[in-house]
């Protein structure tokens, strides 16, 4: 979701993994486009850049993008009456791939010879650099510059007849992670890749004509909508939702279960149950694990808010030590905040987080938070929690060292701007100020998934960005690689 540079981070601030996308798909519901807008806001901690909504009402495809959050652009009665029909997709969009452009917000659509097609996507396709560079050759006129519009050129250039057809042949050709929601004037699409990288679940809704079926990323926007939970899209499954109900394919080779473990370190929303485990409960027993790996005599265990709340419930339990909120988020702290001075630049960390101080002066503190990138954030919240009177602080994180960047749809800075990826977890505690620092260990993190361990032969989740064990090939980033050796040579030569 393609860049001159497919492996350039676009985060802003790079001290946060940034979320990958949202998508979600209804079919036979009379209020399609409205419920679909309902299940996009609850899934905008998947992508807060950009949404976008395409609808069918039997006739004609209907369609509305726009920059910003769902609840900016999709809180209109007048926007969503234009969006008529029974079936409809939309996707949350966090540019992974491609710039921050209205030509770029999804869902994309075609009009290919069998009909009208529309496209969502969450994930990120390793050769899709490549394959673009094969379809311009051809003749291919691309209108965006996402990973995405590949499977639509693929889709269009196929010999296969129905949209399934053609779709099954794109797919096939590409390397990565996705999970994708697509509607044609016969129904709504969903695919997860061959290894279930990325989550998608089906739900169904009683309505007053029958069910209604549902695509999601995850159960959070079944609820939102009254939705029942009916089972997880199983990896390399293909589903269609129509006038007979739900039909399930099975035409690409599923490997070995690879879900990405950050899912429940960070990306997924708290209630949701991803793959039959709730998220919550899952980074509470991240948090106790965290703790009998790495306890700290300590008078107060503080979350880093929002995302290291349950980690820090699950450490505080295990460790016998007093849970207390010593760090307030300000959650009305736009993305957009004007910095226009290097003196409010400076106290930028306070926009967004404040100290307690009653519950910190003059006490021992573990800080418990879910990752660290480049720790320029951490570094912050540390000095801020020693400025509130903290005696002592330690920073204990709910997920091994982050030192390889991902592939798959999530946004990472390159690897050489990863702290974990540069400096040892002592030299880490001295950047950003405590007085110890720890991670849980990849152990760990699989014991607290319900597992013995990291089988090294046969890993149960995706953690490439702990290990820089990648599951897929990636065409693309060898060829970048390739590429800036021979740049580098020529500059040598110059």
């Amino acid at each position: 979701m393609l860049t001159t540079n497919p492996f350039e981070f676009t985060g802003p601030d790079g001290d946060k993994l940034r979320e990958e996308c949202g998508v979600f798909g209804i079919y036979g519901h009379p209020e399609a486009a409205a419920h679909t807008a309902l299940g996009l806001h609850a899934l905008q901690h998947r992508g807060q850049e950009a949404c976008g909504i395409v609808s069918f009402d039997g006739e004609r495809f209907n369609a509305h993008r726009a920059l910003g959050q769902v609840g900016d652009n999709f809180s209109s009665e007048s926007v969503i009456s234009q969006l008529a029909g029974h079936a409809a997709i939309g996707h949350n969009r966090y540019a992974t791939t491609g710039a921050t452009l209205l030509r770029n917000v999804q869902p994309l659509f075609a009009d290919f010879e069998f009909g009208g097609f529309a496209i969502a996507h969450n994930g990120n396709l390793t050769n899709a650099y490549q394959l673009r560079r094969q379809l311009v050759r051809r003749g291919c006129l691309f209108q965006s510059t996402t990973d995405t519009e590949v499977i639509v050129h693929l889709m269009a250039t196929s010999r296969g007849g129905s949209v399934l057809d053609r779709m099954v042949e794109a797919l096939r050709q590409i390397e990565g992670a996705y999970s994708l929601v697509a509607l044609s004037d016969t129904g709504v699409i969903g695919v997860r890749d061959p290894l279930g990288v990325r989550p998608l679940v089906l739900g169904k809704l009683a309505t007053a004509g029958g069910t209604s079926y549902i695509l999601a990323s995850e159960t959070c926007a079944l609820d939102i909508i009254g939705a029942e939970y009916v089972r997880d899209i199983e990896a390399g499954e293909m589903v269609v939702l129509d006038d007979r109900g739900v039909t399930s394919f099975k035409p690409f080779q599923p490997g070995r279960r690879r879900l990405c473990v950050f899912e429940y370190v960070y990306f997924a929303r708290p209630d949701s149950v991803v793959e039959g485990t709730s998220v919550y409960e899952a980074r509470k027993r991240i948090g106790a694990e965290l703790a009998r790996e790495a306890p700290a005599a300590a008078d107060i265990v503080i979350p880093v808010p929002d995302s290291g709340v349950p980690a820090a419930l699950g450490f505080a339990a295990e460790s016998g030590i007093p849970f207390e909120l010593g760090i307030i988020r300000n959650h009305y702290v736009g993305r957009t905040f004007i910095e226009p001075t290097d003196q409010i630049r400076h106290l930028g960390v306070k926009l967004k987080h404040n100290a307690n101080r009653r519950m910190i002066e003059g006490k021992r503190v573990i800080l418990v938070d879910d990752s660290i990138v480049r720790g320029t954030t951490s570094k912050k919240i540390v000095q801020m929690v020693r400025q509130a009177g903290a005696k002592e602080v330690h920073m204990r994180i709910s997920s091994p060292p982050t030192a390889h960047p991902c592939y798959y749809g999530i946004d990472t800075p390159a690897q050489e701007k990863l702290l974990a990826h540069n400096y040892s977890v002592a030299e880490m505690a001295d950047l950003i100020g405590v007085d110890s620092l720890a991670f849980i260990s990849l152990d760990g993190l699989y014991r607290a998934m319900g597992e013995p361990g990291r089988d090294p032969a046969q890993p149960q989740f995706c953690d490439a960005c702990f290990s820089g064990e990648y599951p897929t090939a990636l065409p693309d980033r060898e060829f970048a690689s390739r590429q800036a050796q021979v740049s580098l040579l020529a500059e040598k030569r110059a």
